[in-house]
């Protein structure tokens, strides 16, 4: 099943990251994961932008035209699987440095599990209200860097006196990669392809 591990993550995720590690899946497994779970956060950006309108928490809200809607949640679906491909690329690098010997798969398996709350907090966006998002990002976030703690030493076979300041080296890692996400989408704005108001 593509979603097999979904659950065992959020109810049980040191148990669950042992079954990954014992199990490991091929690369079109975690692919088929990444793809599908990707889907969630563009999927409800546009209709949240073209539909639902976006509550900046004063005024009415605003809406996108459908067109600007579309171009946005798919440069944000490219932009999500760069980002956990770039995660797992540098994960995978680094992993040298603390005498791990991961092949690429497990690092994908490790950056795509621990992107999913993130992923899942896009599901926030059908009630697009500023202060809500903010909170559910945060939870998501704050889990998500739980899961790459717990599953650093146990997907990558690393000591966990290893395994702390490995999972810090590559959260440092995934927050430039989302402050670099930021820059290009501003970049972007800036050249003529940001959001149009209805």
């Amino acid at each position: 099943m593509i979603l097999n591990h979904l659950l065992g993550l959020y109810t049980h995720p040191k148990e669950e990251w042992h079954t990954i590690e014992q199990n490991h899946e091929a690369l079109k497994s975690s692919m088929s994961h990444l793809l599908l779970i990707a889907l969630i956060p563009p999927i409800c950006s546009y209709f949240a932008m073209a539909q639902i309108g976006w509550n900046p928490g004063a005024g009415e809200p605003l809406f996108l035209t459908s067109q600007s809607a579309l171009y946005m949640s798919v440069g944000m679906y490219f932009g999500l699987i760069a980002g956990v491909f770039a995660l797992a690329y540098l994960a995978h690098w680094m992993a040298i440095t603390f005498d791990a010997k991961p092949d690429f798969t497990q690092a994908l398996e490790l950056a795509t599990y621990t992107a999913t709350p993130l992923f899942m907090v896009g599901l926030s966006a059908l009630y697009p209200v500023l202060w809500f998002m903010m909170v559910i990002g945060l939870v998501g976030l704050a889990y998500s860097v739980y899961l790459l703690y717990t599953g650093v030493p146990i997907i990558m076979n690393i000591p966990e006196e290893k395994g702390f300041i490995y999972a810090s080296s590559v959260v440092t890692a995934g927050l430039v990669l989302l402050v670099a996400l930021m820059a290009g989408s501003v970049i972007l704005w800036s050249l003529g392809f940001g959001p149009m108001l209805q």
